[in-house]
């Protein structure tokens, strides 16, 4: 499965007001492991940033302005995310905006290149609801070290946002997709489920002493032989001496 985590920065809260895209970052997973393939750029909004923004990203007019438009790089994002599943954090506001410029250059929607989104905020109020669940909150509740993020970037934020949703789904993923489950009908008609190598244990020397005491007070209550005396396995044979 090929999975593109997906940040963007922009130049305020709504592309309705005008507001652009100023930068993408995008990882890629395939089958739950980093590639080390990133796709990364800023972009010349031809527009200033809101203050608020601006104390967010950082990126100032005069450090964008030799950077391309949007248009001289959406081909390229279009190709590096085609069929992939996209992950990301609160996911309609980055999709409201790349869909609104992919809008404004006449073509499908940005949302329509991808095999289905993945919202990380959404999961992560399902699973840990009444909690704060912004990136940062994530990474310190998973133990994810952001102590380098300063200011919000659509690249080193895609990269944290990978390592958190590699551990939120960490559990699913071993009992659902790192397993081969391997299905068989038994004589009675019930499916057997093979879960993987089993790991067994054997008792201690002092727990096989209890065990029997409890046993042997079983067998003093019931006047008989309890029902567990039948699956304990048989003695070894004992060799005859030659």
């Amino acid at each position: 499965m090929r999975q593109i985590v997906l940040d963007t920065e922009t130049t305020g809260l709504s592309p309705r007001n005008g507001d652009r895209v100023i930068e993408v970052g995008c990882v890629e997973i395939v089958n739950r492991a980093l590639t080390g393939r990133n796709f990364h750029c800023y972009i010349n909004p031809e527009r200033d940033s809101d203050e608020a923004a601006l104390a967010v990203h950082g990126l100032t007019t005069e450090f964008l302005r030799d950077k391309p438009k949007f248009a001289e790089i959406a081909h390229a994002l279009r190709d590096f995310i085609d069929g992939a599943e996209l992950i990301i954090h609160n996911a309609p506001f980055d999709l409201g905006f790349l869909n609104h410029e992919f809008k404004l250059l006449g073509l499908p929607e940005f949302s329509s290149f991808a095999n289905g989104v993945i919202d990380t905020y959404l999961s992560a109020k399902e699973l840990h609801p009444g909690k704060r669940n912004s990136l940062d909150a994530l990474c310190e509740r998973y133990g994810i070290s952001n102590a380098h993020r300063t200011l919000h970037g659509a690249l080193l934020d895609s990269e944290l946002l990978a390592e958190v949703y590699l551990a939120m789904t960490r559990g699913q993923h071993s009992l659902g997709m790192d397993l081969e489950v391997a299905m068989e009908t038994v004589d009675d008609g019930l499916e057997a489920v093979a879960l993987g190598e089993v790991l067994v244990l054997g008792a201690r020397e002092d727990e096989l002493v209890a065990h029997a005491a409890v046993l042997d007070g079983i067998d003093k209550g019931v006047k008989g032989t309890c029902v567990w005396r039948s699956y304990e396995a048989p003695a070894e044979p004992v060799q005859a001496a030659q």
